[in-house]
């Protein structure tokens, strides 16, 4: 900036102003400004700014896996909102290890980001007080902190959606209705195990329920398991995307109605279309930055704790009736 002032024959305070685009500036000055600043090829040390003021300008994001198309969604509307802000997001997915997630937090915190969006993917998030008593914002989306730690928290009705799933299959006809799910100690598979457990109240059946990380192998043992039951199910719940399509490809074109958690890339040009409970991702990224962003402003209210609703989107597979004997 020495340089630009200097063959500009103007004052430093009046490149700064320029630059910054200050009012005060005479045109023709300003002109000469930028005419020099445009020879030199000079660059405004964004990085060096920022800091002055307080701030680095950047945001974290920990998602479960960014090949996720939900977590991408919600990445990328986190990111929409940073943009937006002037702010540049880092990100990193912890592949539901604790252990990763502690990891990429404390490496965004040591680079000093303004704020934090964690996706949990364990349950000890004791950790992180001392960035809290410092001041920095916190944010979780999809999954709740850990108990202990009351933080702004932005979450999908998930016990919700599975009773209105399960509500849906029994309005047609289905009694045996089995929950395919993934491992109980996420957060979300809990919720929606427990919606569709108190829907299905007197007709709830353990032997009908399978929840571990979803595999071919392990849906096709699963199945197998429960159609060889004296009383098999007409019915499957599955408990994400993931698990939908994976439990698609083990049915291997047998028709049983099905309703799944998520919706998914071609879930309407199957055939039957596949029936689905729907959160919006973009939605959930989007209330978890805003949020994050009205911290960053000054907001100091009490911690807020959203529910955003899911919705019920009918195209046949959910519609299947119970199978003739």
């Amino acid at each position: 900036m020495k340089d630009v002032a200097s063959a500009a024959g103007v004052a430093l305070k009046t490149v700064s102003r320029v630059v910054n685009g200050e009012p005060g500036v005479h045109p023709a000055t300003a002109a000469r400004v930028r005419a020099a600043i445009e020879r030199l090829g000079y660059s405004r040390n964004e990085s060096a700014r920022v800091l002055r003021r307080g701030r680095t300008a950047t945001i974290g994001l920990v998602i479960e896996d960014v090949a996720d198309p939900f977590y991408s969604g919600l990445s990328r509307a986190v990111e929409d909102v940073v943009i937006e802000h002037g702010c540049l997001l880092l990100s990193g997915s912890s592949g539901e290890e604790p252990g990763r997630e502690r990891e990429l937090v404390e490496t965004f915190c040591a680079r000093r980001v303004d704020g934090l969006i964690v996706v949990p993917a364990g349950e000890d998030h004791t950790y992180l007080r001392p960035e809290l008593e410092a001041g920095t914002p916190v944010v979780f989306a999809d999954r709740p902190p850990g108990a202990g730690l009351d933080v702004d928290t932005v979450l999908a009705d998930n016990a919700g959606g599975a009773r209105l799933a399960v509500r849906h299959l029994m309005a047609h006809g289905h009694r045996r209705i089995a929950f395919l799910g993934d491992d109980p100690a996420i957060f979300t598979a809990a919720e929606r195990l427990r919606g569709y457990r108190d829907e299905l109240g007197g007709l709830y059946d353990e032997r009908l329920v399978a929840m571990r990380p979803p595999s071919l192998e392990a849906i096709r043992t699963d199945l197998r398991r429960m159609f060889a039951l004296d009383d098999p199910p007409t019915a499957l719940f599955t408990g994400n995307g993931r698990y939908t399509v994976t439990t698609l490809r083990a049915l291997e074109r047998r028709r049983i109605a099905l309703v799944g958690f998520d919706d998914f890339e071609l879930a309407d040009l199957l055939d039957p279309g596949v029936t689905v409970v729907a959160q919006d991702p973009a939605w959930m990224g989007r209330v978890s930055a805003e949020l994050l962003f009205r911290r960053l402003g000054g907001d100091t209210g009490r911690s807020e704790h959203v529910e955003l609703p899911v919705r019920l989107i009918v195209r046949g597979s959910g519609e299947l009736p119970p199978a003739g004997p």
